[in-house]
C-alpha cells in the first residue's frame, strides 16, 4: 500500500503550479478539467508521475490554518529528495523562500517551505539507508 495521491483546495491553480513545478520538475500536468463541487464551479488538475500526484481545485475561499496555532487541520506533508540543495535552489530561484530549517540530525537533512495556498510542505533527504538510523529523531 502507497499514498497515491494528495488533494489540496487552492484558490489559484497557475499560482501553485509555480512551487510545485519548481520542487517537482520531473512531473506533469497528468489531466484536468472543471465542474461543480456541492454547487460552486471549480477547475481541477492532477500534477504528478505516473504513480503519484497533487489533485488541486480552484474553488477555496478565506485562508489556510494557523501553522502556528492549534487548530484541527493538515500541519504539513513531506517528500523525500535525492538532493535537498537542489530542491531548495530550484525553490529559491522560484522565488520561494525557506519557512523554517530542520533540526540537525546526523542521518537527514529537512527544510520546509510553504506553498502560495498556505500549505507548509517538507523535504527531506536521508544520509543513511538503515531504518533506525533514519527514524531516530533527537
Amino acid at each position: 500500500m502507497y499514498l497515491e495521491h494528495v488533494n489540496l483546495v487552492v484558490s489559484d491553480i497557475p499560482e501553485i503550479l509555480t512551487f510545485y513545478q519548481a520542487a517537482f520538475p520531473h512531473w506533469k500536468i497528468r489531466t484536468e478539467g472543471s465542474g461543480h463541487w456541492n454547487g460552486k464551479p471549480r477547475n481541477w488538475l492532477h500534477f504528478g508521475d505516473d504513480y503519484h500526484y497533487i489533485a488541486f481545485s480552484d474553488h477555496g475561499e478565506g485562508k489556510n490554518r494557523n501553522l502556528e496555532g492549534h487548530q484541527v487541520g493538515l500541519a504539513h506533508f513531506a517528500y523525500v529528495t535525492n538532493n535537498i540543495e537542489a530542491t531548495i535552489s530550484r525553490l529559491k530561484n522560484a522565488g520561494f523562500e525557506i519557512a523554517k530549517a530542520g533540526a540537525e540530525e546526523p542521518y537527514r537533512k529537512n527544510v520546509y517551505f510553504i506553498d502560495p495556498a498556505g500549505y507548509e510542505v517538507e523535504f527531506v533527504e536521508y544520509l543513511s539507508d538503515i531504518p533506525e538510523q533514519r527514524n531516530l529523531t533527537r
